[in-house]
């Protein structure tokens, strides 16, 4: 595999890093984003050993030059087949008449916008050849509500409707495009969404992980490891009649 490319956003740290490193052992050659390339350093290391390797490459997914760049810098390692777009922040927890504009434009503009100038900066190329994957990671949060959370939940659940319709246009190119819901992945980034919710809605740090977990027939969180795995699987020839989908890795959290 080592002739082809997967170009992963967010890759520094978290489920992007997973996701990465899961491609590179599969032997791609792996384009791996963030704003600050340095914070790259631990992704490129872990992939010391695997079949194929992770090229780190800066890219703010906000801005369109920027994401044009990376499409450049990832097709000049190869032919580009597969496109994760994964970068994202979590926004403001608070009602929606305590969220400022800024904070809303900066969640929308980050996990919606730079979902869809990711793709389209590829799209040209898998048009061209006839073949590719699109994927984009979503979040359970795009199917049900999450108190506190309307700009994040706004954002996610569009993605899914940018996912399902670039589905329909692009699979006579035989072009797939899939997004993959993750429940709360375990890590420092659900620690904190946490941290908030508890105060947001004035419980306890205990009562408000209980409520990511309780709900899961699993009884857990998520690993960033098997959100990584479901991205490899819908992107390979086992999936190759899957396209417009919205993959749950939620510990059955949601059903739907």
């Amino acid at each position: 595999m080592t002739d082809h490319v997967a170009v992963v956003t967010g890759a520094n740290r978290g489920i992007g890093a997973a996701i990465a490193l899961a491609f590179a052992r599969e032997g791609y050659r792996v384009a791996a984003t963030a704003r600050d390339v340095t914070t790259l350093d631990g992704t490129v290391g872990a992939a010391t050993g695997a079949a194929g390797s992770v090229e780190p490459i800066a890219c703010d997914v906000r801005d369109e030059e920027s994401v044009t760049a990376l499409a450049a810098a990832a097709q000049a390692l190869g032919q580009v087949h597969v496109v994760v777009a994964n970068a994202g922040i979590a926004g403001p927890t608070a009602p929606l008449h305590q969220v400022s504009l800024a904070q809303w434009r900066e969640t929308i503009a980050t996990d919606l916008d730079g979902v869809f100038l990711t793709f389209r900066a590829f799209v040209p190329g898998m048009i061209e050849r006839g073949s590719g994957s699109l994927i984009a990671i979503s979040s359970m949060t795009g199917k049900r509500p999450l108190h506190g959370r309307t700009p994040y939940a706004a954002a996610k659940m569009g993605v899914i409707g940018l996912v399902r319709t670039l589905a329909v246009e692009l699979g006579p190119h035989g072009i797939r495009v899939n997004a993959v819901c993750p429940g709360a992945v375990a890590g420092p980034r659900i620690d904190d969404v946490i941290a908030r919710q508890a105060d947001a809605r004035g419980i306890s740090v205990d009562e408000a992980r209980r409520a990511f977990t309780d709900p899961s027939p699993l009884n857990r969180l998520v690993e960033a490891d098997e959100v990584a795995a479901a991205c490899v699987y819908l992107a390979s020839p086992a999936a190759s009649a899957i396209t417009g989908e919205d993959l749950n890795v939620s510990a059955g959290v949601v059903m739907h």
